[in-house]
């Protein structure tokens, strides 16, 4: 039996903050729970072969009547 209203989904990506040398400099807790109490929610990390750029990725659902 397929949902008729499938729950629909924004998306957001950040990097976390870094020092000079290119690695994460802070911890991300204080960004989580700001994004958090905006109704985001933190599903992954995209990580680049060789330890390249990461992002956070968050996503919400979209109320009625928005576009993503």
């Amino acid at each position: 039996m397929s949902d008729p209203h499938p729950t629909r989904w924004e998306y957001k990506t950040c990097r976390p903050e870094r020092d000079e040398i290119k690695k994460e400099a802070e911890d991300p807790e204080a960004l989580l729970n700001e994004y958090s109490s905006d109704g985001w929610e933190f599903v992954d990390t995209i990580d680049y072969v060789g330890g390249g750029t990461k992002y956070l990725v968050f996503r919400r659902p979209v109320t009625a009547g928005e576009n993503p």
